[in-house]
């Protein structure tokens, strides 16, 4: 028998102490009435001894619930339980020998709530079980058949047949019961072995993630910025053409990568919303300045247009209403050869409406049914033909639902598509200043600036030299986070650019120490600057109050624009600027 049975029996008698004191208090006064005499004050008073000692032996169980008991201490465990059911039993025989019928009535439903009470308390412990129920048992057979033998009255024995027909049933309901306990307790341990693999399922996808996302960011990193500085180099047309293929397919890559990241979070419930204040207009002008020029090789016409009833300004997840109407305009984009491509927004009943119009290829009726679905496409040759994994619908529609909003489709194979994404919002009374043309914003701005960067790949601080060097600022380059710290404590800088992982001390650890030295730089602007970009690494960095997060590979734009923002003064928000 485990330990566990044998806690578990003394926590229920523990529990119920009370109440069996109160209820032999309640015997003993009926019994006195039934029959008057000391014996029923006698014998409550041996109750309260016999609970004392049986909560003495059962305390070792309640305080050491793992604890296995030996051989000699189950004995003791057993003769103090049957102890104490003979005991709070015996005023069964006083009643039934000197209460008259009434009495003997009396006496025979008190040992028949006895036997209840054992058989539904201490069945997960045998040995226990058997002690009080044989005891329960002599006075609920003996009483009848002694009367019978006493009196020659053997009518009296069907008095203990019935007996014995009640314990017949109460035997097949303690085993169903145990048996139902039985199956409760391996369906808990089950859905508990069950959980703990997913959970360590989940922590290894994470993990695996994590080093996956790190190892293709940082080679990108590489690839995609040397791409970028051969566009600033004097090109013939076609090198500029080899140049724009290895920057697209960066692209494409990097956009399958946050894709899968997305994805898993999303399956795994960890996909978490953060409020902000958006410009509607404005964010749908930034996406049809990023979308024109592509719509225009195609010979496509981009419209987007707002209804007077769009509030200017309303409170949502910035990052994900774009990456919404960024893969539906996509989308449009790619599937769209002639004709034109409209967005329009639409405000009614606290819900922005926006739908992304073309007159594309459509989709055919049988395939409308499952665009939603992840790493599905409308036809087969989609893929060869136009590119693409099947993601971005599928996350968009999931983001969509978190939102508690919905996105759906209607499309005319031959005509074109639309996508209706809907979103419950609240209008802002505040108006957010929203991000300008970095190159513009930023010009001459980092012009004399001095910027601490630390990374230990010394590609990626060539790659920050080349990338800065244009813009007239002092870069200093340090491998770890021990030596960005001992730079921050002699010399003033305007900005730190920090990694994450590296060796000697990790940026997380330097940024917390630079920011408790109170040196010169305990309040410089720090941006984070890692191929480590999954939520719980913003929220690390969140955690020790940088500026911004960038994730590799850098975009130099976005780079450019941090550095002039933090070094102007005009920091982003706490933990919350991130461009990725």
């Amino acid at each position: 028998m485990s330990a566990t049975a044998y806690a578990l029996v003394s926590q229920v008698r523990f529990k119920e102490l009370k109440t069996r004191v109160g209820l032999a208090a309640f015997i003993g006064v009926t019994a006195w009435f039934f029959a008057p005499g000391i014996w029923p004050p006698a014998w409550f008073a041996a109750v309260l001894v016999t609970q004392l000692i049986d909560w003495a032996v059962f305390r070792r169980f309640r305080l050491h619930p793992e604890w296995i008991p030996d051989r000699r201490y189950v004995i003791l465990s057993c003769m103090v339980t049957a102890l104490g059911v003979a005991v709070y039993s015996s005023i069964a025989a006083w009643l039934w020998f000197t209460g008259g019928e009434i009495g003997r009535a009396f006496a025979l439903v008190q040992v028949a709530g006895g036997l209840l009470h054992v058989s539904l308390h201490m069945h997960q412990a045998r040995p226990i079980l058997v002690s009080a129920v044989a005891t329960h048992g002599a006075y609920f057979l003996g009483l009848p058949v002694i009367s019978a033998i006493l009196t020659g009255r053997w009518q009296e024995l069907l008095i203990a047949l019935g007996c014995l027909l009640y314990m017949s049933h109460l035997v097949v309901a303690v085993r169903q019961s145990s048996a139902t306990t039985d199956l409760l307790r391996s369906a808990k341990e089950r859905e508990r072995e069950a959980r703990h693999k997913a959970e360590e399922a989940s922590a290894a996808k994470s993990d695996f993630l994590a080093v996956i996302s790190h190892e293709i960011r940082t080679p990108m990193n590489a690839v995609i910025s040397a791409a970028n500085l051969l566009r600033r180099t004097e090109l013939d047309d076609r090198q500029a053409e080899h140049v724009s293929m290895l920057t697209d397919a960066g692209e494409v890559l990097m956009g399958l990568l946050n894709d899968v990241l997305d994805v898993s979070k999303i399956e795994a419930g960890k996909m978490v919303l953060e409020t902000d204040d958006v410009d509607v207009r404005a964010r749908l002008a930034s996406l049809a300045r990023l979308w024109e020029p592509r719509a225009a090789a195609n010979g496509v016409r981009l419209e987007v247009e707002a209804a007077p009833g769009v509030p200017d300004c309303v409170r949502t997840d910035p990052l994900r209403f774009q990456q919404i109407l960024f893969n539906l305009i996509s989308n449009a984009v790619k599937f769209t050869g002639e004709g034109r491509i409209r967005v329009s927004a639409d405000w009614a009943d606290g819900r922005l409406t926006v739908a992304v119009a073309d007159t594309g290829c459509g989709i055919p009726a049988a395939r409308l049914a499952h665009v939603f679905d992840s790493f599905e496409q409308a036809e087969a040759g989609t893929t060869r033909r136009y590119g693409g994994t099947g993601l971005g619908l599928s996350i968009s529609r999931k983001l969509a639902e978190i939102m508690g909003g919905s996105l759906t489709v209607s499309s005319v194979e031959g005509e074109g598509s639309i996508f209706t994404l809907s979103v419950p919002m609240a209008v802002s009374t505040t108006r957010p200043a929203e991000v300008r043309e970095a190159a513009v914003e930023a010009a001459g701005a980092l012009e004399g600036r001095s910027i601490l960067a630390a990374d230990d790949h010394e590609v990626n601080r060539r790659i920050l030299n080349l990338l800065l060097e244009p813009h007239g600022c002092r870069l200093t380059l340090v491998e770890n986070g021990a030596e960005a710290l001992e730079a921050a404590l002699v010399e003033r800088f305007d900005a730190v650019l920090m990694d994450m992982q590296m060796p000697v001390m990790d940026g997380l650890e330097a940024t917390r120490r630079i920011r408790l030295t109170a040196g010169v730089n305990a309040d410089t602007p720090i941006i984070a600057l890692t191929a480590n970009a999954l939520d719980v690494h913003r929220q690390a960095w969140a955690a020790e109050g940088v500026e911004a997060f960038l994730s590799k590979p850098i975009d130099p734009a976005a780079l450019v624009h941090t550095l002039a923002e933090a070094c102007a003064g005009v920091p982003a928000e706490k933990g919350r600027a991130e461009v990725a």
